[in-house]
């Protein structure tokens, strides 16, 4: 492929936070350089990014020297930063974890702990202080996480896409990559357009594992769906801010929370239960050949026997708005079922090994002419910019030396 059959330096795949991020980086870093991002979607952020509780993580959970722990508290510095610079609206509310139980006290007091060697700052409260910050949660202890805060990510990812100044293709599904490690990378979409560039980048988070068997690298993990149900609460008095739960350290996800947005209202969740279809936002959405993929992989059923019992759980609280409601009110006793609302859910897309082990940090990959960002789990929103750089550094690197 010559030079000038290129139609750009850069051929980032996937339209959310996390690849306009990295066009943004990409193009502040090195002015004149030409990105390109296909979106399959007819939008920006219309999955991960566009369906979650728009919280800015502050880090408090990561395990020191993580890179999420490290991308969270900078990032989350400067999210709130790149929302105040583009008017995007956010807020730095604050957030509380709750202890209900006393075998929750250890972990809370370790989660101190893990804050204060993240360099986040902390404040432990007794049940009266509680009621101070929420007067209608209940707990046996608390701490309060000064740096967190909620914002429109989808509002980010738009603003994203124009200041990077990158083509942006929208509708442009993926269905085919051919990588000449001598020749560049061309891209073919559903609609059977042909993009040649001379690095690829692979953001397509709910299909990356699938996205870099495209290219013809194995990425050794594979993604497997997780459904995330929320409730809009009927009376948001209830809530004035962010209210968490202490979270399993078992189990990758914090648990029913809640979370007053920057529109006023308050969500109520996630659970997390295996989704039927990569974006799979409900029990009737199934689309076989993903389902039998994920069924196939070893690392499913072994999170399946090892985790059973957490996820009776939460297929209980899936079907059972009861049961739903009994997790609210140990954090929130005067919500009652008229309450909770459903709300429109979203689907994580977590990367479990072979052998089950769900891949706790981020997990970047190069191959050939290729980057790949084949675990972006929460905070990935918050910590956007620093992992947008991040990727940014290794592309740069990538096209100084062809």
């Amino acid at each position: 492929m010559r030079a000038g059959a290129y139609d750009c330096d850069v051929l980032v795949i996937g339209g959310g936070i996390v690849g306009l991020s990295t066009a943004y980086a990409i193009t502040r870093t090195a002015p004149g350089s030409r990105v390109c991002v296909l979106e399959k979607e007819h939008g920006p952020a219309r999955h991960q990014t566009g369906r979650n509780s728009g919280v800015i993580h502050s880090g408090i959970y990561y395990r020191p020297g993580s890179l999420k722990a490290r991308y969270a508290v900078s990032g989350a510095a400067e999210m709130v930063k790149f929302c105040a610079e583009y008017g995007i609206a956010h807020a730095v509310t604050g957030k509380l974890i709750v202890a209900t139980e006393r075998e929750e006290l250890p972990r809370l007091h370790a989660l101190v702990q893990r804050g204060r060697e993240n360099g986040i700052p902390v404040r432990e409260l007794g049940p009266a202080q509680i009621a101070g910050y929420e007067p209608e949660v209940r707990g046996l202890a608390a701490i309060h996480v000064g740096t967190t805060g909620v914002c429109d990510f989808v509002g980010v990812a738009r603003e994203l896409a124009r200041a990077s100044g990158a083509e942006i293709r929208y509708g442009a599904r993926v269905v085919r990559v051919d990588r000449r490690p001598d020749r560049g990378v061309a891209v073919l979409t559903a609609a059977g357009d042909v993009v040649r560039g001379r690095v690829l980048v692979n953001c397509a988070g709910l299909y990356c594992d699938e996205v870099a068997r495209l290219t013809g690298d194995e990425p050794e993990v594979r993604i497997v769906p997780f459904r995330g149900e929320y409730y809009e609460l009927a009376r948001p008095e209830l809530v004035r801010g962010l209210v968490y739960p202490v979270p399993d350290p078992a189990f990758p996800f914090l648990g029913v929370h809640l979370t007053r947005g920057i529109d006023g209202g308050v969500h109520i969740g996630p659970n997390a239960v295996p989704a039927l279809a990569r974006e799979g936002y409900g029990w009737g959405v199934v689309r076989p050949r993903e389902l039998a993929g994920t069924v196939a992989w070893p690392g499913s059923w072994a999170i399946a026997r090892r985790h059973w019992r957490y996820g009776a759980g939460e297929l209980r609280r899936s079907v059972s708005k009861a049961a739903f409601l009994e997790a609210v009110r140990r954090l929130l006793p005067a919500a009652e079922a008229g309450d909770l609302v459903r709300a429109p859910a979203g689907v994580r897309a977590q990367a479990v090994l072979r052998d089950g082990t769900l891949v706790d940090d981020f997990l970047i990959k190069e191959g050939a002419r290729a980057v790949h960002v084949l675990n972006a789990p929460s905070p990935a929103a918050t910590a956007s910019l620093p992992i947008g750089r991040e990727v940014g550094r290794r592309v740069l690197a990538m096209l100084g030396s062809l």
